[in-house]
């Protein structure tokens, strides 16, 4: 993934800048974990895979913390079954 996604740490989400718009994941830390309350991708940006390179990014950023993603969002908890390694 060349895309980096941002912590927006006061906002508690994770953002993808896509052009103008931005495909986001509210998120809460818990120990050993990282939470995924809600991803939500404007409407120029629905079915692009935007929201899909978020989660890629979540993924990543949580392993290089050593943390687990807990998706509660139906969009993440999709995600996650189809992206599950092996």
């Amino acid at each position: 993934m060349t895309e980096r996604i941002h912590d927006n740490v006061e906002a508690k989400r994770f953002e993808l800048h896509v052009g103008g718009d931005i495909v986001f994941a509210n998120y809460r830390r818990d120990p050993g974990s990282i939470v995924i309350l809600h991803v939500e991708a404007p409407v120029p940006l629905r079915g692009t895979g935007a929201a899909g390179r978020l989660m890629e990014g979540i993924v990543a950023l949580a392993a290089a913390e050593g943390r687990d993603v807990v998706p509660l969002c139906s969009y993440a908890s999709a995600w996650m079954r189809r992206h599950r390694p092996g």
